[in-house]
């Protein structure tokens, strides 16, 4: 089928993760991404993450997959041409360099809309294009400490932790992903683009539920309060006899009432309620984890579901990769890589029904695409890429 976005081309000059996550996530529905790298270095991201079998990161096949790799040195007029003439015809210019690096170099909104009224410009940065630390350099984690995020994960006695992956950028990067589609739905209406501006910290923010008006109606701050939400109760972690931790969620009356029904007991006045379950939460965990202690993890998940109580197992990517209804839905896939062969990683999400998206392959070698975009849409001679390679501009 063909993908939703089948009929954008998107030119990335982003580097690292919150740039170049957006880029994935247009090119998964379809869209064609023309990502530009420093000449013999590339982007970072070819070097990130733990594990490097054959010398090569595990990361970069996933984020830039569905990508076209072109070699360009965007410090030089030459290359800096080459965007303008990449710009003619693509719809999104995606980049998260620090504010006035583009207008530095000539290609700001206003020069690039000259070329190509309706180009979406989108600028994915740590703190956005305006105010007073809009010039500071701004990673994820910083972001992710600014916006809100790191002061409520943890536990109480200890100092804020983080999550396991990437949050802040992947955050930035899936608004600007959305922004970028409304602006080109408005597009549509008005024959123009626009500037999508992601800002790390606003993401994150975006995601703070009620914490802002807690603190300014009522005078509550949010404290780190490890696997639990204060007081929203059941909904926590349980041990089982055979030393596997598991998530019962039962936070609802209906719900908790079947959960009372599974542990054997009637339903007492103290946890009738959300409210009464939530000032009575320690000693409600308490009773459920002697409960859930005394039982096998597997035979105690069957008799959950089967009562309609939401719970599961905390899965690890082993767990993840055996679990049938994730084979079934094929939300793993596999994709074919020169060096790894059938490299797995996560499909592309959400799902549609007439235009889904897919991962067409991994990610690329440095400079694949270099004749298929410079010559096959460019028009450049022989001559003038030899010109270009041996000036260092590709």
């Amino acid at each position: 089928m063909i993908g939703a976005l089948s009929d954008i081309r998107v030119i990335e000059t982003g580097t690292l993760l919150a740039g170049p996550f957006c880029g994935q996530l247009l090119g998964d529905f379809g869209a064609e991404v023309i990502k530009l790298e420093d000449p013999g270095k590339g982007d970072p991201m070819r070097q990130w993450g733990r594990e490097k079998p054959h010398g090569q990161s595990l990361w970069w096949p996933v984020v830039a997959r569905n990508k076209k790799s072109v070699t360009c040195n965007l410090r030089t007029l030459q290359g800096q041409q080459l965007v303008r003439r990449l710009v003619r015809d693509a719809d999104v210019l995606l980049e998260n360099f620090r504010p006035g690096t583009l207008e530095k170099w000539g290609l700001g909104y206003e020069q690039l809309a000259e070329i190509n009224p309706r180009l979406i410009l989108v600028r994915v940065t740590g703190y956005g294009q305006t105010g007073p630390y809009a010039s500071r350099a701004g990673f994820g984690s910083i972001g992710e400490a600014m916006g809100g995020i790191r002061y409520v994960t943890g536990e109480a006695d200890r100092p804020p932790s983080r999550s396991g992956i990437s949050i802040g950028d992947s955050l930035a990067a899936t608004y600007a992903a959305y922004g970028t589609l409304a602006a080109l739905h408005a597009r549509e209406r008005t024959g123009r683009g626009q500037v999508v501006d992601s800002a790390i910290y606003e993401a994150v923010l975006a995601m703070m539920e009620s914490l802002l008006p807690e603190w300014a109606v009522a005078g509550y701050q949010r404290e780190r309060t490890g696997p639990i939400l204060p007081n929203v109760a059941p909904s926590n972690v349980y041990p089982t006899a055979d030393g596997v931790d598991i998530l019962i969620a039962a936070n609802q009356d209906t719900v908790f009432g079947r959960l009372a029904e599974v542990m054997g007991m009637e339903v007492p006045e103290r946890y009738a309620t959300h409210g009464a379950r939530g000032a009575h939460q320690a000693e409600l965990d308490e009773l459920i984890a002697k409960w859930t202690v005394t039982r096998d993890s597997a035979e105690l998940l069957e008799q959950l579901h089967a009562a309609g109580v939401p719970a599961g197992g905390i899965y690890t990517a082993a767990e993840m990769m055996a679990d049938p209804h994730i084979a079934a839905r094929e939300s793993i896939v596999t994709v074919p890589h020169p060096d790894f062969g059938e490299l797995p990683m996560q499909n592309v999400a959400p799902r549609l029904s007439a235009n889904p998206g897919s991962v067409r392959w991994a990610g690329p070698a440095l400079g694949q695409h270099n004749i298929e975009v410079y010559q096959g849409l460019l028009g450049l001679t022989d001559a003038e890429l030899e010109d270009l390679r041996g000036s260092g501009v590709i």
